[in-house]
């Protein structure tokens, strides 16, 4: 997409302005000695990272257990770092972080465990392109820091401790789960992942976790009208077990997160290791240089909360933090770091708010890539006081990221608007928002023939023993009613959260069905409603056709249900040799198995295994001839969907409709792919595999 930045801000009417001047002039400068390393193509001086963290006692920091031992977490071991020095007896406390032997690769720090003793960890340097250089580290007396130069410094009030909140503003809610700590799960108890392999899949295992757990709290809150919000719980019990990825502060990327993914959680920000502070807008460091620490600001959430421009792709004019219709906003914390980021030219991560249509009051966060604060000024805010504002102008070269979000907007509210159309709804009307064909890649002028249905076709009649049996509730269906037979058929809670979204994987989920006296606006009525999202079937470079949405995508979202004509044994011979469209409950991904809540995390007795929760069906299907979006989904090993059986109009269990959910969070105009399996698809044909992830096998079928 064709991008453009934005000129200086215009000088405001002198009504509206007051003592506007740069902020350099209002604070001290520390001009670069000759000679040292720049982190830019400026005369920048280099940033050296000094930990901010310190060693409270247990439950004084929300996320920093005080009895941490090696090997607790093996699915972290190997991730890339910088862990806190974690005091184990009352003497520790008191004492200063001891370095250990430590390795740099890629900018990112290795720390060696001591099996005989605390843990401890050396700082890892901040500078973005210079070779790293180690610090001296922070004496820790109270809750203040010493410096390399002996001077006290008063502690950050975002690195004190976590503030559990979900928006800019602190509410009640946060300063409740500060008091509080949450119940700690003992590590026994707690069934990791295996190690992950890359940074990438560290991260979206700490989301997925996450995302689990925070499903299954809503669930079990909604008999209990707590109060609590599932988010909030759900990192408290996530940081109490010290479960995150890439913690400690650094500036430039974070491994493991790719510009252009999304969150709807600010907690998901802070678990990731992209934003700490839960509720400021602006994330900063100390540094130093020259025997002097100075604050440098790494990241900022633009949400909303704040003055700001945010409607240019390249170009965002943030409001400082502070201040209030009674007050003048004031040159510390956040706003100092920014003014010292004007001048060390680091660059800063930024990620962008946008509303989240299918939740009141919802937000998404997308990370846009990395700025530069290239000017910076005061001015009236809406309330007559003083305001400081700061230009970031986006880097060069990188991946879209906002930019994409914008132009997915347009495209939904004028589908016109999207070039390269072959055909505005290959569906014909049949689904319930239109699905356009497109081609951005060669002269390609559609698919091969085929009927778009939306139904599954039975070449035989379907029988069964069993009748079926619906509910007898009123109106729509509760998650307290112990008389609901639907949900006494799920295991005695709802497949659904009040979203409709999917709370966890099962062997099967039973949806209302026809027999059901509640409405058609029940809750429990999902998959049969059809498509809601808006699709494209795109060209690509070298899979043939593919699926993406214009739509973001949460985790546990349904997208489609896999359509066609269900075969037997014995057709599938006619179809075989020429038939890629045959899809069979012969293969689950690890990723879709693990993808349930995880009891053991809140204190729960595992009540399926992976066994029960995948079961293999007699049913065949093939969309050779037949079928819908589904068919146009390609294979990945690293995939984003999975399919779920669902039952809804008939009872012979062998035979479910086939409905495929969101694994993770999906950012739009991202391709929909979920994993073939390496054997009995296709009948036994392998094929090689090109989907490029780090975890390819190289083949599928």
């Amino acid at each position: 997409m064709p991008r453009h930045s934005n000129s200086a801000p215009s000088a405001a009417n002198d009504d509206t302005v007051l003592d506007a001047k740069p902020i350099r002039t209002l604070s001290p400068m520390f001009p670069a000695p000759s000679g040292c390393t720049t982190i830019s193509s400026s005369s920048a001086p280099p940033l050296v990272y000094v930990t901010p963290y310190t060693t409270f006692s247990s439950g004084s920091m929300p996320g920093h257990p005080a009895h941490f031992t090696p090997g607790m977490f093996p699915a972290f071991a190997n991730s890339p770092t910088v862990v806190p020095h974690l005091a184990t007896s009352q003497s520790d406390r008191a004492s200063p972080v001891t370095p250990v032997p430590m390795s740099v690769s890629n900018g990112a720090a290795h720390v060696e465990l001591n099996s005989n003793g605390p843990l401890h960890a050396t700082p890892l340097s901040a500078s973005f392109q210079a070779p790293p250089t180690m610090a001296t580290p922070l004496n820790v007396v109270g809750n203040s820091f010493t410096s390399a130069s002996g001077r006290k410094i008063k502690q950050p009030l975002h690195l004190s401790g976590y503030s559990i909140a979900d928006s800019d503003k602190e509410d009640s809610d946060s300063k409740r789960s500060l008091r509080k700590k949450p119940k700690k799960t003992p590590i026994r108890d707690i069934v990791l992942l295996p190690p992950p392999q890359d940074p990438r899949e560290a991260v979206e295992m700490i989301l997925m976790t996450f995302d689990a757990i925070r499903r299954r709290v809503l669930q079990m809150d909604e008999t209990k009208d707590t109060g609590k919000r599932p988010d909030l719980r759900a990192s408290g019990l996530m940081m109490s077990s010290d479960m995150r990825a890439n913690k400690g502060k650094r500036i430039g990327p974070v491994p493991g997160i790719e510009i252009g993914d999304i969150f709807y959680f600010r907690m998901e920000l802070c678990l990731v290791g992209l934003h700490a502070p839960s509720m400021g807008g602006i994330d900063y460091m100390i540094t130093t240089h020259d025997n002097q620490d100075d604050p440098v600001a790494v990241s900022v959430v633009s949400a909303g909360g704040y003055e700001n421009d945010d409607d240019d792709v390249d170009v965002l004019v943030y409001s400082g933090q502070g201040g209030n219709s009674k007050d003048d906003q004031k040159l510390e914390r956040g706003n100092l770091a920014l003014e010292r980021s004007l001048h060390r030219a680091n660059h800063i991560r930024v990620i962008r708010g946008a509303k989240d249509l299918n939740v009141v009051n919802g937000r998404i966060y997308v990370y846009d890539g990395l700025y530069k604060v290239h000017e910076s000024w005061v001015e009236k805010g809406k309330s007559g006081f003083k305001v400081f504002k700061y230009k970031f102008i986006r880097e060069p070269g990188q991946p879209d990221g906002i930019s994409v979000w914008k132009m997915t907007q347009k495209w939904i509210e004028n589908p016109s608007s999207r070039g390269r159309v072959i055909l505005p709804d290959i569906s014909s009307g049949a689904e319930n928002v239109p699905v356009c064909l497109v081609n951005d890649v060669d002269n390609e002028k559609g698919p091969s023939h085929f009927q778009y249905t939306t139904k599954v076709k039975y070449l035989r009649p379907i029988s069964s023993a069993k009748t079926l049996q619906g509910c007898t509730c009123l109106s729509v269906c509760l998650p307290d009613d112990k008389n609901c037979s639907c949900a006494d058929h799920n295991g005695g809670k709802l497949p659904y959260s009040s979203s409709g979204f999917l709370i966890c994987r099962k062997r099967i989920i039973y949806e209302c069905n026809a027999c059901c006296q509640c409405t058609l606006n029940c809750r429990n009525r999902v998959t049969q409603k059809g498509v809601r999202l808006h699709f494209e079937i795109f060209r690509t470079k070298d899979r043939g056709w593919g699926l993406r949405s214009w739509d973001p995508i949460r985790a546990g979202t349904f997208l489609c249900e896999y359509t066609g004509e269900v075969i037997d044994e014995i057709n599938t011979n006619d179809h075989g040799e020429e038939d890629d469209y045959i899809f069979q409950t012969s293969h689950v991904d690890d990723k879709t198995l693990k993808w349930n809540y995880g009891p053991e995390l809140l204190g729960e007795p595992s009540t399926e295994t992976a066994s029960e929760v995948f079961k293999s069906f007699p049913i065949t299907i093939s969309a050779k001839n037949m079928g819908n979006i589904s068919r146009f989904m390609n294979h990945s090993c690293s995939p984003n969907v999975f399919w779920q059986p669902v039952q809804h109009d008939h009872c012979d269990e062998g035979y479910p409709h086939i409905m495929f959910f969101a694994i993770k969070h999906i950012p739009p105009m991202t391709e929909l792919t979920y994993d073939y399996g390496t054997s009995g698809l296709v009948f036994g044909r392998s094929k090689k595999c090109l989907c490029e992830s780090p975890k390819c096998r190289g083949y599928f079928g």
